[in-house]
């Protein structure tokens, strides 16, 4: 694991809440200082910033419990809700917008100092970007499907005051004032496709989806040496099957041995192998089962 300098992933969401509360304040000013509801739809998704990022750190906290015996493999999967409910929150954000710009377009009205509120709105801006980066970056590193979501939606709401910005200044140098409100829509159909994707993703994750392509070529070259160190050339691993939990990664595979070895013999060979895996950072487990127990199923994995 990359280098962390003393950052855990509750410090990262710690972090998002703060600058909710912050971004909050000055784009709920921004609207308050112009109008515009283009502004109002920016200051509403950073309400959705902040009720994400608190349940985020609910539910990372719960995922980092040690397993128990009511959860023998841990608790990984509550970050999957957390996405999820990032992703809820986003879309109902979206449907209160549609709903302001649309009595907007209705009904127009001037637009006030322009110039200070979206200072302010650009300022929230650059703290919602640089958050953004950070979760980001360190969602890799922890493999934090929470800090994933979480910096997705930040630099989604960073795009999304770009867009305002952009479209309040033109309506205010044309004066076609139902700019504003067309913008607004435009703004929550964006936002709406990106909790869609959240919502996708938290939906794969709780389906035990299958680790990366690179962990699994990762655990197959680690399985081949095991055998050419150890293993005479009848032994062979089969059907490597992996998933993913949250921060946690599981793999299973069989061993397939002459059916003349003991059990310490074919046991020691089994525990090389989940050792030699768990260095890769994966929960490993090893089936033991005689020669030839799959025949010719093609789906077998050979690893010799």
């Amino acid at each position: 694991m990359r280098r962390t300098r003393g950052w855990k992933p509750q410090h990262l969401l710690w972090l998002s809440l703060l600058a909710a509360l912050v971004t909050m304040g000055l784009k709920g000013l921004a609207w308050q200082l112009t109008g515009s509801v283009g502004y109002l739809s920016d200051a509403l998704e950073s309400v959705v910033n902040l009720l994400a990022a608190a349940f985020a750190l609910v539910m990372l906290v719960y995922a980092r419990r040690p397993p128990d015996a009511g959860h023998p493999f841990g608790h990984g999967k509550a970050e999957y809700f957390s996405a999820a409910f990032e992703g809820g929150m986003i879309v109902l954000a979206a449907l209160a917008i549609l709903a302001a710009a649309g009595e907007r377009l209705l009904n127009p009205s001037e637009l006030q100092a322009l110039n200070l509120g979206t200072a302010l709105s650009v300022a929230a801006s650059v703290i919602n970007g640089l958050v953004a980066m950070a979760l980001l970056r360190f969602s890799r590193v922890f493999r934090s499907p929470a800090l994933e979501a979480d910096g997705r939606h930040l630099m989604t709401d960073v795009w999304t005051t770009a867009g305002v910005v952009l479209g309040v200044g033109l309506a205010q140098w044309s004066g076609w004032l139902w700019l504003d409100p067309v913008v607004a829509m435009a703004v929550a159909v964006h936002i709406l496709l990106e909790g869609g994707k959240l919502l996708l993703r938290a939906a794969g994750g709780l389906m035990d989806r299958a680790l990366a392509p690179e962990t699994l070529q990762a655990l197959e070259a680690v399985l081949r040496e095991v055998l050419r160190e150890v293993a005479p050339s009848e032994c062979g691993f089969h059907q490597l099957r992996t998933r993913e939990s949250g921060a946690q990664q599981f793999a299973e595979v069989d061993l397939q041995v002459p059916g003349d070895w003991n059990v310490r013999r074919a046991h020691e060979l089994a525990d090389l192998a989940e050792q030699r895996m768990r260095a890769l950072g994966v929960e490993s487990m090893v089936h033991i089962e005689p020669l030839g127990s799959h025949g010719t199923d093609a789906r077998s994995l050979e690893l010799r």
